[in-house]
């Protein structure tokens, strides 16, 4: 039976079982980033310890954890079909115009932090971290107003119905990655890298091609405020993205049409437009902003 490396998180542990089904059967490898240090990086190291130690065959990530560079010897094998990519909105009101002004928001990004506040500057944000079920309980612990999360995350864990509004691609647009999943198998394994393929879906792929290109050649990471989100329609792909400072002062949005076939193309062409009005600037000074927060 194939092993499956996942974290030992409720999330992480109910994706993998997502993706042992697709598989037709497989042995959960739980592994903890308990002890890691550094940004969302930590999470994907154990895993991929798993897999150059031959403790699994295949790892199972979120891939808007991922970095741009992976581990020597390591290979994205596939990415399966795409969950739902959006962020939502849980708490009071049925859209962000509806939430009271000066409403306390929790969040531990910093890309969903700017867009709300570049929406809607009254806002007050406030850091949440923790897992899925930490975050909803600390909505009415901490007295918030609402929490920010990703659809993805909740539906798999049967929490969708927390949902009180999906907050608009136009408005909050994902982070790179969001709601697709990256399976991750040895290169040197071409047994797994074959069964991963075999649950592929060439769309999400794409998706997820184009936008990590964009973050690499960006030199983005997981903290950086900057949103980008693919969709491939038939042979059309479009990608958007956001750009900004972490109070929501300045910003830039762009959007490029590509081919399907050429992901890496739109990507880097997006990335290009994206420096060229001035990306890099403000992502240092939101790197400075955070080292002095």
């Amino acid at each position: 039976m194939i092993r499956i490396a996942t974290r030992n998180s409720a999330l992480a542990k109910a994706q993998a079982g997502q993706v042992a089904a697709l598989l037709g059967g497989g042995e959960l490898v739980e592994v903890s980033s308990d002890g890691e240090v550094g940004d969302k990086a930590r999470f994907v190291r154990g895993v991929e310890r798993a897999l150059l130690d031959g403790e699994a065959e295949i790892g199972v990530h979120s891939a808007k954890d991922l970095p741009a560079e992976m581990a020597e010897g390591l290979v994205i094998a596939a990415v399966p079909v795409r969950e739902d990519p959006a962020d939502v909105w849980i708490g009071s009101g049925g859209s962000l115009d509806d939430v009271a002004e000066g409403a306390r928001v929790g969040t531990a990004s910093l890309r969903r932090r700017a867009q709300l506040l570049a929406a809607r500057p009254d806002l007050e944000g406030t850091e949440l971290h923790g897992n899925v079920d930490t975050r909803l309980r600390k909505l009415g612990e901490e007295e918030l107003d609402g929490i920010v999360l990703a659809a993805a995350g909740l539906k798999r864990l049967g929490r969708e119905g927390e949902v009180s509004f999906a907050i608009p691609a136009a408005v909050m647009t994902p982070a790179a990655g969001q709601g697709a999943l990256v399976l991750q198998t040895r290169a040197d394994d071409a047994g797994a890298t074959a069964a991963a393929a075999a649950i592929g879906d060439e769309t999400a792929l794409r998706e997820l091609t184009a936008e990590r290109t964009v973050v690499a050649l960006l030199d983005a990471t997981c903290a950086t405020p900057i949103g980008v989100h693919a969709q491939v329609d038939d042979t059309q792909l479009t990608i958007d993205a956001f750009v900004g400072l972490p109070d929501g002062s300045e910003w830039i949005r762009d959007r490029v049409e590509g081919a399907a076939e050429e992901p890496t193309a739109a990507g880097a062409l997006l990335a290009e437009r994206l420096l060229s009005a001035g990306a890099r600037e403000i992502l240092d000074r939101a790197e400075d902003w955070t080292a002095s927060a």
